[in-house]
C-alpha cells in the first residue's frame, strides 16, 4: 500500500503439505486441487502437437524455477532447497547438515542435468502454447486455471477481467514438465505480460505442492531487513 492505494498484489504463495490427505468418513482434503486440476486437464485436452510444444520436459524439476529471488530475470533456474536462505546457515552445523542431506535428495530424486535446467530456465520470451493456439474449451480451462490464482485477491484489486479480452489471454503461454498422470510429479507455469504464475506438486512423493503468482515488473520483495543488517550490523 502506498498513499492508501494497492500498488502490489504480488508476489503471492499458497502452499499444501501434504498436498491429499484423508478426512472422516473417505473423503479427501486437496486445498489446491483446481490450481492442479485444471492445469492437468488443460495440457490432456491438446492435440498431439500442441502437447508436444507444451511440455518441455517429461521429468519435472524439484522445486519451482524462479524459487524465493526477491526480483525474477532471465535464466533464472531452480534453486536447491539448501540455497534458499541465501548466505544464511542454521548456527548447529548437525541441523545444518539435515537440510543440505534433506536438499542432496530432493534433487537427486529430479535427476536433472544441465540440459534440464536449460530447458525449463525462466526466459523473457515465454515457452510452452499460447492460448491463441488453443480452441474454444481450452480457453475456458485456461481462463478458469487463471482464476485460481488471480482470484485469491479481492475483484477490485485483480487483474483477473483483463483476461475476458481474447487479445491479452492469446499472449499467455502454458508449459509443462514431467508426466501428466495424477500423482505423478510435475510441474507447469503460465506466462505473459506482467504475470507468472508457476506450480510443482513434486517433493514428498509428489505430495507437497507450491503455487505462486508474480508480476516480473512490479513485484512486492525488497528485502530492506536484510540489507540494513548487511550494511549497518556486519561492518565490525
Amino acid at each position: 500500500m502506498v498513499d492508501g492505494a494497492v500498488v502490489a498484489t504480488t508476489p503471492c504463495f499458497l502452499g499444501a503439505d501434504p498436498a491429499t490427505s484423508p478426512l472422516l468418513g473417505g473423503a479427501v482434503n486437496r486445498p489446491l486441487a483446481r490450481v492442479e486440476d485444471l492445469a492437468r486437464d488443460l495440457v490432456r485436452s491438446l492435440h498431439p502437437d500442441l502437447a508436444a510444444r507444451a511440455v518441455l520436459l517429461a521429468r519435472a524439476p524439484s522445486d519451482l524455477v524462479t524459487a524465493n529471488r526477491t526480483t525474477v530475470a532471465a535464466g533464472d533456474r531452480v534453486i536447491p532447497l539448501a540455497g534458499i536462505w541465501r548466505d544464511e546457515r542454521f548456527p548447529d552445523a548437525s541441523e545444518q547438515a539435515k537440510l543440505q542431506a534433506l536438499s542432496d535428495a530432493i534433487d537427486d530424486a529430479a535427476g536433472y542435468g544441465d540440459e534440464h535446467h536449460a530447458a525449463l530456465e525462466y526466459t523473457s520470451e515465454p515457452k510452452g502454447v499460447p492460448a491463441a493456439d488453443l480452441d474454444a474449451e481450452q480457453r475456458a480451462l485456461l481462463r478458469g486455471l487463471l482464476g485460481t490464482y488471480l482470484g485469491r485477491v479481492p475483484d477490485e484489486v485483480s487483474p483477473l477481467r483483463r483476461y475476458d479480452d481474447d487479445a491479452e489471454l492469446d499472449a499467455v503461454h502454458l508449459a509443462w514438465a514431467g508426466p501428466i498422470g495424477p500423482g505423478e510429479p510435475h510441474y507447469y507455469r503460465l506466462q505473459g505480460p506482467r504475470l507468472l504464475l508457476e506450480w510443482d506438486n513434486t517433493q514428498r512423493g509428489a505430495n507437497h505442492a507450491h503455487s505462486v503468482w508474480r508480476d516480473p515488473e512490479a513485484d512486492f520483495g525488497l528485502d530492506v531487513l536484510a540489507r540494513h543488517r548487511a550494511d549497518w550490523h556486519r561492518r565490525a
